[in-house]
Formats: structure tokens, sequence, C-alpha cells
């Protein structure tokens, strides 16, 4: 399934989920995004918004080393740079001090990104509009060669959510603009499969942290342990990684839920299948978490795909296990994803919605 096919609001509401921040999820009014309009016009509005209020409130500053000549003393003399160039005749001294300033690596990360999304020519005009004055309020900061490594040395505190949520957007957009070095325009490239399976994989891993009580996520970890009895302990390490996507852990259920991201939920041009690779690796999973955990409740399996207009309702009892195959259609408003999200794993929908209002939440940059 393309990203394209899911309405503009909903994809934003899945990376708030993935990234782990729903209570900015106010940050941008979607609902005003036309419904022709692409995923980096929303992250284009998303970065120009957020990049405006952190203005609003102040950006955040920090100490930088400046290396200066001064008539007079400001924090540390270099005296070995001030004896080699015979400043003291000239009635100087190379001073080394630290200086408040607005040019940190943070946000010369937000102003490399919005300079980079004006070099988009798909973007929006209305848009590009606001990047462009996102971009000029960021004045007096540098911008910079971005890479990997750049956005690994930023570190920010838990209060700087906002700044957080920034950052996940500019480095999503540096992974998908291609920059042509010739010519400097960006183009931006649809997320693939691979991508959407790991946004939609985290988007059910947070949705189920943050929504309900009744199951824990991944307390254990995700990884399951191979039944290996018997094998050359020289060859085990062979073996690859068995990894769930999400496993809830409840006093009554303990269920393996495993993301599948597919045009196609089911296989077969006329006569349609569950795909047989799908059902062999959660079986897999079920038999061997099982043996290595076996106190407490049954194991049960779920396989979970996103769709568009499609219902896939499948119970079935394999080697023992209850296996279920679901649906989640991403084309619905999301109050109903949000009720169908609970419904798979059983549990109540009588909590808050994230279509409804969060403004009285308090955010910080």
């Amino acid at each position: 399934m393309k990203l394209s096919k899911i309405p503009i609001t909903n994809i934003y509401y899945l990376f708030c989920y993935a990234w782990q921040h729903v209570e900015e999820r106010d940050l941008v009014p979607v609902e005003a995004l036309d419904e022709h309009e692409k995923v980096h016009d929303l992250f284009g509005l998303l970065l120009a918004e957020g990049v405006f209020k952190l203005v609003r409130a102040g950006l955040d500053r920090g100490y930088l080393d400046q290396h200066e000549d001064l008539s007079g003393v400001r924090g540390k003399i270099n005296v070995s740079d001030t004896m080699q160039r015979a400043l003291r005749p000239r009635g100087r001294v190379a001073c080394e001090f630290q200086e408040l300033s607005y040019d940190i690596l943070h946000n010369q990360i937000l102003k490399t990104t919005l300079q980079n999304l004006l070099r988009l020519s798909s973007l929006h005009k209305d848009i590009r509009s606001r990047v462009r004055k996102a971009y000029i309020s960021m004045s007096g900061i540098n911008s910079i060669h971005l890479s990997a490594q750049t956005f690994n040395r930023v570190q920010l505190d838990r209060n700087r959510r906002y700044y957080r949520l920034l950052l996940s957007v500019c480095r999503l957009l540096y992974e998908q603009l291609l920059i042509n070095e010739n010519t400097g325009e960006s183009l931006f490239e649809e997320l693939n499969e691979e991508k959407m399976h790991r946004l939609f994989e985290q988007f059910i891993t947070e949705f189920y942290r943050k929504e309900q009580s009744d199951f824990r996520v991944n307390s254990q970890g995700r990884t399951i342990k191979w039944d290996n009895e018997g094998s050359s302990p020289k060859h085990l390490e062979m073996l690859p990684n068995m990894q769930a996507d999400v496993i809830l852990d409840g006093d009554q259920r303990r269920i393996i839920l495993d993301a599948k991201y597919y045009r196609e939920a089911l296989s077969g041009q006329y006569d349609k299948k569950i795909r047989s690779d799908h059902l062999y690796q959660l079986t897999a999973y079920l038999r061997n978490r099982e043996k290595e955990q076996p106190n407490g409740p049954c194991h049960e399996g779920m396989l979970v795909y996103p769709t568009v207009g499609e219902t896939l309702n499948v119970d079935l009892r394999l080697e023992g296990f209850s296996v279920k195959a679901r649906s989640i259609d991403l084309t619905q408003d999301w109050r109903q994803i949000h009720n169908s999200m609970l419904q798979l794993i059983g549990v109540g929908t009588n909590r808050s919605f994230i279509s409804e209002s969060s403004s009285d939440s308090t955010l910080t940059n």
C-alpha cells in the first residue's frame, strides 16, 4: 500500500506515535492541509510552524568557544599565541572565552533543513512561503553540511520535546531529500516498503504503549530464543536472530504480534491466501517463546496488515495456538482507527482519542 493513499492527517498521527510525540500532535493544524498535498508538504508545514513557535518562545542558546585578539582581557589569555604573533607590542592579547549564541547545532540543523526544503520544486507554493519565512526568522544561524553523524551529535534533555519532534522531522527529510550537487535542487524520495514497514511497526508498538494498560509492551524485549537443545555450541552462532515486532504480556493473555506492510495483504491473483511465509514465521515465534516461557497463559499470534478499503478477519488454530490475521484500514477517520487498534487485542475503547483537542496540555521546547 502506498503512503499517498493514506489521508495526510493519518500519516501525521502515524509519525506522532512512531516518534513518541503524541502530546505534540497539535503543533500544526494538519486538518487544514488540502487532500491533494503531499507528504513533503506535511513535513514542510510541520517544520515551519514548529520554528515559528520556537522563535516566539525563544530559541535555545548555548555557550560557544570564541578566539579573538582584544585590547583588554576577556576569559583566558592564550599566552603562547600572544607571544608567537607579537600581539603585546600592538596592545592586544589573544583571548579565549565562551559566549552565549543561537548558532548551536540543533538550530543549525533546523535552518539547513528549511534551506533544503526551499530547493524542492514540488513544494506547495503556500507552504514554500511559510518555509521561507521560517528560514528568514533564523537569521544569524549558520547552515551546515548534514550527515547521519550530525544528528547523532545532538544532545537534548527531556524538556526539549518540541525540539526533539522537529529534529525527527529533519532527520526524515535528510534521509528522503536527494540533493543534486550540480543544480542544488532537491527531490523528495517516497518512503520505500522497508521504511513503511518500520513506521507501521513503530506506530503499533507506541500506540499500545500509550493507549492501553492491560498489556505490558515489549517489557522483556522482542528477542525470542531458539529451542536449540542438542545443537553444537560452535554452530549456535550461525543461528539468525529471532525478533518479533511486538510482544504484549498480560496476566490473562500473551500476544505475539507481527506487523506486515504489503501492497496486498493476501497472496494469489484469484484464490486469495494468507502468505505462507508469514504464518511459518509467526508459528515459529509462538513455539519457541512458549518453550522458553512455559509458565503463564498460552501465547497467541496475530498478523496485522494495513489496508485501504479491505477487511481481513481470519481466526485459526495452528499447532495448538490461536492465530489471527487482521487488517487496519488507514483511510478511515482516526477515531475509528483508534478504536480498531484497541479492538484488535480486546481492550476497551473508553480512552481519550488523538483527534480530541490537547490544547490544555503543557508543551515545552
